[in-house]
């Protein structure tokens, strides 16, 4: 029997004697390698925190003593010691196991801890609720160096700083996000050793030197003085004791009995301290470790002896944008690019290699991207900010009163848009054009193929006074779909013979939407499609267009609630054009991980769910048509 199958929690864990732990750790790294390596999912960062997911079981009592991952897709070692480890055989498929911690999975999970730099804000907030109930207990916060980018961190710290509470930071120093770490924070995260005796003597100290007559107090500030420059001198504690936060570290993060020692030492302490751990991503797995991009981050299914991918490439949304940023950073000076640790996924690592003078990585900070971005839009220079849709959402404020209200050329590219799948509920994009849809001012295309993705892109960085955003989905792109007929606002893609039923389809459900409309003519229902390009503003040609029509569907992978299709339905008003309407898209849930297809297919947003749906719809309207009784779905009844 393996040493890893005899864990079923962390008690069996606490049993182990500590010689078998470095045999463990082997058996954990070929479990992960094999496992990922069939679904694919986050292997870099799991191989990396190995022994400090030990240590951490083997001191702290989850669930407990709370233990808070950020971000949670280094989570995969503590799913495994908390009794899931037959869930991987399913990692990230429906009804499997989830890529990130999940409250619904395990009471060891307490926060999804999917987005970077929120756990130590999850860790003070519980430490106060055990203070506050009179049940104090260790709560510990895991964060990367690359999370310590972002500012909400910082936030948390100031408030942790200045409590007595039991809370214990492990940062997970690797030097990497989804790249290389950047920024000041990389730059000084340093040494101090800290121990309670230590602060016993400077507390007798202080109390003994403060009595002495007349000089007492004088004489305490100088030797304070002294001390900690001597001690900033031999190894400079930067940015934490500044804080006012103790200090273990660094400790090495692949050797367990001295993570124990430090974290012991640091649980025992009783207030706020930092563990620093170094470790190695992707560690202990060859191809992992060579990869220079970015460790074997986040890899689809693979070879385990090569490390290389099983599909075979294929061009996706990313590359088109990646291309057209640098044939555009060509011909334009002006043009510069923005992302917040995200260079290889979002695309503009191309651009970089060609003008680096002109690509700035803000680390994961997506809030200082965008008011970054209108600084240099100010100053005349253009700006695209290149992020992931879910990313976005922690930085609408910053859209809305830093460019939209100077009504600032900024360009903002979203990847990752509409329903991504296997990440699951934290990363599926369909937020963004609810959101945004209401920013005064905003441009939004969202272009249907590789084509319409380079145009647009042309188009918003021409505009320079008003914000532009563009979104598209994770993935192939699919083959262009060219229009049938072109006008001012808005391209046909399917011409129907009678204006039955008007169909407009955003961003990629291009295809699906072209699909559903022949099938529906094989039904009898006459449908033309159209693709708005532009999404906002609404084009007043394109209502002009749809009033022509018994009925307007609009099909978005998106939001229903506040989406691109309430606009529409909105602009149809605005004019006293009384057409029904109905929207198709995502209600208001956070759909669960699985494949971008099967979350479309179950909310109604394939080509013969939306078929079926809209015939069931047309003939409640105008009577029976050729078509067999059909099911309505989850995201048409949600209307009725």
């Amino acid at each position: 029997m393996s040493k890893l199958s005899s864990i079923d929690d962390p008690d069996d864990l606490r049993a182990l004697p500590p010689e078998e732990l470095p045999a463990l750790a082997e058996e954990i790294r070929e479990f992960l390698v094999s496992k990922v390596s069939r679904s694919g999912g986050h292997l870099g960062p799991n191989l990396g925190v190995v022994e400090l997911t030990l240590a951490l079981h083997r001191v702290f009592d989850s669930p407990r003593e709370p233990i808070v991952w950020d971000t949670g897709h280094q989570a995969y070692v503590h799913k495994m010691l908390t009794g899931r480890q037959d869930g991987f055989d399913e990692l990230k498929r429906r009804g499997g196991l989830s890529g990130y911690p999940s409250r619904s999975e395990s009471e060891h999970d307490w926060s999804e801890s999917s987005h970077a730099s929120a756990s130590l804000s999850y860790v003070d907030g519980l430490a106060k609720a055990f203070e506050i109930t009179g049940d104090p207990r260790p709560v510990v916060g895991v964060i990367g160096d690359g999370a310590l980018t972002g500012g909400m961190a910082w936030e948390a710290l100031n408030n942790i700083a200045e409590s007595s509470r039991p809370v214990v930071i492990v940062v997970n120093d690797n030097g990497w996000s989804y790249q290389p770490t950047i920024g000041g924070v990389a730059t000084r995260l340093a040494a101090l050793r800290l121990t309670p005796t230590y602060e016993r003597t400077l507390g007798r100290m202080k109390e003994t030197i403060s009595k002495t007559p007349v000089v007492g107090g004088v004489m305490y500030d100088a030797l304070h003085g002294m001390k900690v420059g001597i001690k900033d001198v031999l190894a400079p504690q930067g940015m934490f004791s500044e804080l006012g936060l103790k200090y273990v570290g660094p400790v090495d993060g692949h050797d367990v009995a001295a993570l124990e020692r430090a974290l012991r030492l640091a649980k025992d302490f009783g207030s706020p301290v930092i563990v620093h751990a170094v470790t190695q991503k992707g560690k202990g797995y060859g191809p992992a470790e060579a990869d220079k991009e970015d460790r074997l981050h986040g890899p689809g299914a693979f070879d385990v002896l090569t490390g290389k991918a099983l599909a075979a490439a294929s061009t996706s949304w990313t590359d088109v944008f990646a291309d057209e940023m640098v044939e555009i950073g060509t011909e334009r000076a002006d043009v510069a690019a923005i992302t917040a640790a995200m260079l290889y996924p979002t695309g503009l690592a191309a651009f970089k290699a060609k003008f680096p003078g002109r690509t700035f990585d803000v680390g994961i900070a997506e809030q200082h991207a965008l008011t970054s971005a209108a600084g240099m839009a100010m100053a005349g220079v253009h700006p695209v900010v290149a992020l992931y849709s879910t990313f976005l959402n922690r930085a609408i404020d910053q859209l809305i009163m830093d460019i939209a209200l100077h009504r600032l050329g900024v360009t903002i590219c979203l990847d990752r848009a509409g329903v991504t799948g296997n990440d699951g509920p934290s990363h599926n994009g369909v937020w963004d054009m609810a959101l945004v849809n209401a920013v005064p001012g905003i441009h939004i295309g969202a272009p249907r193929d590789g084509a319409r993705l380079r145009a647009l892109l042309r188009e918003a960085v021409d505009i320079e006074d008003a914000p532009t955003l563009l979104r598209w989905n994770k993935g192939s792109l699919p083959p262009d779909t060219d229009a049938v007929r072109s006008a001012t606002g808005y391209d046909v893609l399917s011409q129907g013979p009678r204006p039955d039923l008007a169909l407009v389809s955003i961003g990629g459900l291009a295809p699906v939407a072209v699909e559903a409309a022949e099938l529906l003519a094989e039904r009898g229902i006459s449908v033309t499609v159209y693709d708005p390009r532009w999404v906002v503003p609404v084009a007043g040609e394109l209502i002009e267009e749809l009033a022509r029509h018994s009925c307007v569907v609009t099909l978005e992978d998106g939001l229903r609630q506040g989406g691109i299709g309430s606009a529409i339905t909105q602009a149809l008003r605005d004019q006293d054009t009384f057409v029904p309407t109905r929207e198709v898209g995502l209600p208001c849930v956070f759909p669960d991980h699985a494949s971008r297809g099967e979350v479309l297919a179950e909310f109604g947003l394939d080509a013969q769910s939306l078929s079926d749906q809209l015939a069931t719809w047309y003939a409640r309207q105008h009577g029976p048509h050729s078509a067999a009784p059909v099911a309505v779905s989850k995201a048409l009844s949600e209307g009725d």
